[in-house]
């Protein structure tokens, strides 16, 4: 139940860093002062880790004094003792709620945690020959896991108390009263001391080791978060761009959209079946450009649903084709529906967008076969665009999805599979392009339905 919990923490952090960052980027206000939330869900972590430890230094306590006790002879308080390790069992249970069900847990939560930990070895010490104890060792593990959890000016607070603590000791303590029958007491503190070294060095490992791998997942995840900031950014300049020229566009597409109709009533023109052909091929294509630059500007100024339709997927899909074929006339687009049974769902223009583009960048490089099919796996809408050109080079496949990743070498080029990556990104889902065994590529586009569907249509 704690690992399914700290799992849910640590998707809210990642959410919630994302939400710090595209406030940044939009330049929205937000608390300069307040820990990162992949840092407080690494905290947690941490904590938990501490946790175990106590539960350790609980099992261990109880072998040591039971072994030093009954074993070697020597007399302990054991009534003040097990009271402490009641104490740290109280606070285990304690703690093990206090993580389930709060958020955050940031640097002095920590350092109150790691300080009541010295407190107890301090007590546990006290109670048994103080300084004298060769377990005092275990002071260096404490300020070990401070030095690897908190912040500077904390770990040195911890450092203070635990040496404070061991001078304490130094002077005030219950001595051991070791058996009549032990004649060499110098031997027992080489062997507590050496059992002490063992078990210090065998828990710094093992913890620092896990906290280590703590922090890496932690600067793993603010660096995916980075990156997909960075890409946010970048979609945000391109699309106030693609808005401007959207606008400025507007008026030389009427312009020629009158001349085209001028040329096409007069009467040289008309009677010439070539031209004519070429003046509906232009005719199409400034109709294209036109519906792209609608498309646009409904995308900069409506949410997704307010511009878009109530529709299926069979229709979505056969809406689409029609349209691209119509777009694209020289080539050669078959489609495929294995869907199955229909679904109501919502058209949605940037996923239109995204499909065309995957198309277009196929056209380009199979103008003769293309291949376009539809699936369902599970509860995904699969659509997998296949082609015979030439496949795509290692290096582009090893960076799908980044901008400017393209074989035209053209200056701008390859935004199209970035603004398709991104895209399907948003609406919950993932894209992947291999090259086939034989010939061409494939890409292929996999969304949830629950994104797309309307209301409580889909029933999963």
């Amino acid at each position: 139940m704690l690992e399914r919990t700290s799992d849910l923490h640590d998707r809210e952090a990642i959410a919630g860093e994302t939400v710090t960052t595209a406030a940044a980027t939009a330049g929205l206000p937000f608390d300069l002062g307040a820990p990162s939330p992949a840092r407080v869900a690494t905290n947690r972590k941490n904590m938990v880790l501490l946790i175990q430890l106590r539960w350790t230094a609980v099992i261990g306590q109880i072998v040591t004094i039971g072994f030093v006790h009954l074993w070697m002879g020597i007399v302990l308080p054991l009534l003040p003792m097990a009271g402490v390790i009641c104490g740290l069992v109280a606070l285990n249970f304690v703690s093990l709620a206090w993580v389930r069900y709060r958020a955050n847990v940031d640097n002095r939560e920590l350092l109150i945690a790691l300080t009541l930990d010295v407190a107890a070895l301090t007590a546990q010490l006290y109670l048994s020959g103080g300084a004298t104890n060769p377990f005092s060792s275990l002071y260096l593990l404490q300020i070990t896991l401070g030095a690897m959890l908190l912040d500077a000016r904390s770990t040195w607070s911890l450092v203070a108390l635990a040496c404070a603590s061991f001078a304490w000791l130094t002077a005030y303590h219950q001595p051991l009263v070791l058996p009549e029958s032990s004649s060499d007491a110098f031997s027992l503190y080489i062997t507590g001391t050496f059992i002490g070294l063992v078990l210090d060095a065998v828990l710094v490992v093992v913890f620092v080791t896990r906290i280590n791998r703590n922090l890496r997942d932690r600067d793993a995840r603010l660096a995916a978060l980075r990156q997909h900031a960075a890409e946010q950014d970048h979609i945000v300049r391109m699309g106030l761009l693609a808005s401007g020229a959207a606008h400025e566009l507007g008026t030389p597409l009427a312009s020629l959209s009158v001349i085209l109709g001028d040329w096409r009533r007069m009467p040289a023109l008309a009677s010439d079946p070539e031209l004519s052909h070429d003046l509906g091929e232009m005719e199409t294509s400034l109709q294209r450009c036109k519906s792209i630059v609608t498309g646009i500007l409904l995308s900069a100024g409506e949410a997704r649903g307010e511009g878009s339709s109530p529709t299926t997927v069979a229709a979505f899909l056969a809406t689409l084709v029609d349209e691209w074929r119509t777009t694209r006339p020289s080539a050669t687009l078959y489609f495929r529906n294995a869907f199955g049974a229909d679904l109501p769902i919502v058209s949605d223009i940037a996923l239109k967008q995204a499909i065309f583009n995957v198309l277009d960048n196929a056209a380009e490089v199979s103008r003769d076969w293309i291949e376009l099919m539809a699936e369902r796996d599970a509860g995904k809408l699969v659509l997998t665009v296949i082609d015979r050109g030439p496949g795509f080079a290692a290096e582009m496949l090893s960076h799908l999805g980044k901008p400017y990743q393209s074989t035209k070498g053209n200056p701008g080029s390859g935004l199209g599979l970035f603004l398709v990556v991104n895209v399907v990104r948003k609406l919950g889902g993932v894209v992947t392009a291999r090259n086939r065994p034989d010939i061409g590529a494939a890409i292929r586009l996999e969304l949830p339905l629950a994104t797309l569907a309307i209301g409580d249509d889909f029933d999963g």
